[in-house]
C-alpha cells in the first residue's frame, strides 16, 4: 500500500476545533500505529474499536467512465465536519479508528501530464483503476475485515465497490467465516453499476465483483429508469441473482414503499454476508456525479443506513460519488450529510 497516509493523532486534532467544557469526536477517534508493518492486521487489532474509516479521495474510476472531477475532494471535507461532530453517550467516537486515506494524486497528474486524447485518457484511467487502486484497497480491506473490524469507506466513485466487496470476500473466507468466497451487497443508489467489463471504472465495480465470483447477491434500490441504459437493466432483470426496486416503482408508481422495498431486498439478501452501499447521487439535489433532481431525501437515506445497519452480518460500508467542487456552502452540507451517515450506521449497531 504505498499510496496509504496514515493520520497521526496531531494530524487529527490540528483539524478539530477544542471548546473549553465540551468534547468533540476528533479528541476520541483513534489511529493506526503506523510505524508498525502495514500488511499485518496487528496494526488494527492493536485497538479495540469496532470501526475503520478511512478515505480513497479520487475521481480516477469517474473519468474512467467518462465522468468528471470532484470526488477526489470530499474525504477532507467529510473529515473536517466528522472530527468536529460533538462526542455523546449516542456516538463518541471512541468506537472508530480514523485510519487515513489513500493519495492517489500523484497518479491522476501522469495521466493528465501524459494523455493526448480523451480516450486516451480514459484508458489510462481505467488501466490505474484496474493496476494500482483496486489492488491497494483490497489489501487494505483485507486487513481490516481480518482483525474482525468494520470498514467504513468514504470515497472517491463507484469503482471501489469492487475491491471492498472483493478484500471482505477473501479475508472472510480465509477465516472460516464464510464457505464460499463470496458476499452479498445492497446498494441504495440511482445507476445500478453494472455495465459491461470493458475496463476498471465507477460504472461497472458489480458486474466485474459478479463475474468474478466475489459477489453472489446483489440488490438495489432506488434506479432512475431514465438513466440506466435498457442493455444493462435487461442483463440485471434477467440475472436470478440480483434483485432491484426502481424509484419511480417506489415514489411515483406507489407499487410499495421506501421501508418495504429496503426489507424486501434484505429477505432477497437472505443471512449472508453484506456489503452496504449508498451512491450519494440517489439523493434529491446534493452535491455529487450524477446530481439528481428527483431522488430520496436525506432523512430516507439516514433511515436506510439506520435500518441496514440493525443487520448483524454487515462486513463493510462504502459512501461514494460525492463531489465538493462546488460552492462552498454545499461542500460543508455534503460533508456533514456524511458525518451524520456515518454516526447514523455507527449508533445503529450499538
Amino acid at each position: 500500500m504505498t499510496h496509504f497516509h496514515y493520520y497521526t493523532k496531531q494530524e487529527i486534532l490540528d483539524q478539530t476545533r477544542l471548546r473549553k467544557y465540551e468534547t468533540k469526536v476528533g479528541e476520541r477517534v483513534h489511529v493506526v500505529n503506523a510505524s508498525a508493518t502495514t500488511t499485518d492486521p496487528h496494526i488494527i487489532l492493536e485497538v479495540s474499536a469496532k470501526y475503520v474509516c478511512f478515505g480513497i479521495p479520487e475521481s480516477i474510476g469517474v473519468l474512467g467512465n467518462y465522468g468528471t472531477k470532484g470526488a477526489e475532494n470530499t474525504w477532507f471535507h467529510f473529515v473536517k465536519s466528522f472530527l468536529n461532530l460533538q462526542s455523546t453517550d449516542h456516538c463518541n467516537g471512541d468506537e472508530i479508528i480514523l485510519a487515513g486515506y489513500f493519495d492517489f494524486s500523484s497518479i491522476a497528474h501522469t495521466i493528465d501530464q501524459n494523455s493526448y486524447s480523451s480516450q486516451e485518457k480514459v484508458d489510462a484511467c481505467r488501466h490505474a483503476v484496474a493496476n494500482i487502486i483496486d489492488e491497494e484497497v483490497e489489501t487494505f480491506v483485507k486487513i481490516i475485515v481480518a482483525s474482525g473490524k468494520i470498514p467504513i469507506v468514504i470515497g472517491g466513485g463507484h469503482n471501489n465497490a469492487y475491491p471492498i466487496i472483493k478484500g471482505a470476500a477473501k479475508s472472510l473466507f480465509k477465516s472460516d467465516k464464510i464457505k464460499k468466497q463470496c458476499v452479498n451487497s445492497f446498494n441504495l443508489d440511482a445507476y445500478a453499476d453494472y455495465r459491461i467489463m470493458e475496463g476498471r471504472h465507477s460504472g461497472n465495480a458489480f458486474r466485474y465483483a459478479m463475474e468474478e465470483g466475489y459477489l453472489h447477491r446483489y440488490a438495489i434500490v432506488g434506479l432512475q429508469e431514465n438513466e440506466n441504459p435498457q442493455s444493462m437493466m435487461d442483463d440485471v432483470y434477467s440475472n436470478v441473482n440480483i434483485h432491484y426496486h426502481t424509484y419511480e416503482e417506489i415514489f411515483v408508481e406507489e407499487r410499495l414503499n421506501f421501508v418495504q422495498s429496503i426489507a424486501q431486498s434484505f429477505s432477497f439478501l437472505d443471512e449472508d454476508h453484506i456489503a452496504l452501499e449508498l451512491d450519494l447521487d440517489v439523493i434529491s439535489n446534493i452535491p455529487s456525479n450524477g446530481q439528481n433532481p428527483s431522488g430520496i431525501s436525506v432523512n430516507q437515506a439516514r433511515q436506510f443506513i439506520m435500518f441496514s445497519g440493525h443487520y448483524p452480518n454487515i462486513c463493510s460500508l462504502h459512501i461514494c460519488e460525492g463531489v465538493t467542487d462546488h460552492l462552498r456552502a454545499d461542500s460543508n452540507q455534503l460533508a456533514r450529510l456524511i458525518s451524520f451517515l456515518v454516526t447514523d450506521f455507527v449508533k445503529s449497531r450499538g
